[in-house]
């Protein structure tokens, strides 16, 4: 069984996120960026997967400019097999990276589709969705524990609700998405950063795939949210509920 890994570089969770002078996004130039952490667990539950003898082959896929190979190089060091890039330029929105990874499915027929519940950049959390929904497959989103039976072609997927948990049981082909607790991602150890050197990532361009790269969303501006004013100490029970009542109007 073959399964197929989405990942996406955005800028490092760790970065101090500034907007662009001209407020038309974020800024991304002399920015750290690395692999999207919902997206390291979708690899890693995927890496397990194999190792447990259920799967024969993991791989990654990524999308948009020339930088996106070295987020394809450090999943190919945690140990998927090979990788594809989707050369793009310009935004790309859920409902494109869909389209997509449908065509790279007619492509490559994998069994098994697995990507993050979002992406920390735009936390749209459509994707895995609308891939599912454009191929027919059932879908199990905001994983938080899957197990897989070969024989059966079954994936089970325990997912977190507000109530608690539901499980749920879906027939093979399918499509998870992770929630933070299905897994703890792996380190790249150095031997295999040097073998994923060597590891083939195939190319192509949206053309080649038959996708036209559009968007039917326009970003009228993006700002930073207003900055907290500083906290005050009180002398007194009172004096909290006064400014709790009149101050801030929440009681």
């Amino acid at each position: 069984m073959k399964v197929l890994v989405a990942v996406k570089r955005v800028v490092d969770y760790a970065v101090k996120i500034r907007v662009k002078p001209d407020k038309s996004g974020v800024e991304t130039q002399n920015v750290k960026m690395s692999m999207n952490p919902f997206c390291e667990i979708a690899l890693e539950e995927a890496l397990r997967i194999k190792e447990a003898g259920l799967a024969s082959e993991v791989v990654a896929v990524s999308m948009g400019s020339a930088q996106c190979v070295d987020t394809l190089r450090t999943g190919l060091a945690m140990g998927a097999d090979r990788g594809i890039h989707v050369e793009a330029t310009g935004a790309l929105y859920p409902l494109t990276v869909a389209k997509v990874l449908k065509a790279l499915v007619e492509v490559e027929k994998p069994r098994l589709i697995i990507m993050g519940k979002q992406a920390i950049d735009d936390d749209c959390n459509q994707t895995g969705q609308m891939v599912a929904g454009l191929l027919g497959w059932p879908q199990g989103t905001f994983a938080s524990k899957v197990l897989l039976d070969r024989e059966k072609q079954l994936a089970t997927v325990e997912r977190e609700v507000d109530g608690g948990l539901e499980t749920l049981c879906l027939d093979l082909p399918a499509v998870i998405t992770t929630d933070l607790r299905l897994n703890q991602p792996r380190y790249a150890t150095l031997p295999n950063i040097m073998k994923a050197k060597s590891k083939v990532i195939k190319k192509y361009t949206p053309q080649e795939l038959n996708v036209e790269i559009k968007s039917d969303l326009e970003v009228i501006e993006v700002t930073e949210p207003p900055k907290r004013k500083a906290g005050v100490i009180v002398s007194s029970v009172d004096e909290l509920i006064d400014k709790l009542k009149n101050e801030a109007h929440v009681i």
